[in-house]
């Protein structure tokens, strides 16, 4: 299995119908930083978050 993360990302954020920002701000993180992930320049840094 191939796992793409921003594409899951992406695809997860569309069928919530959520912008880049709106999540961004929902992590407290900018905009490009979603579109980083999305676009596969850059990953979500795991060891920031708690659940």
């Amino acid at each position: 299995m191939n796992l793409r993360i921003g594409e899951k990302i992406r695809e997860l954020r569309q069928i919530k119908n959520v912008t880049q920002e709106e999540l961004a701000v929902y992590l407290g993180l900018s905009p490009q930083a979603i579109s980083k992930w999305e676009n596969g320049f850059s990953l979500p840094d795991v060891t920031l978050y708690r659940a």
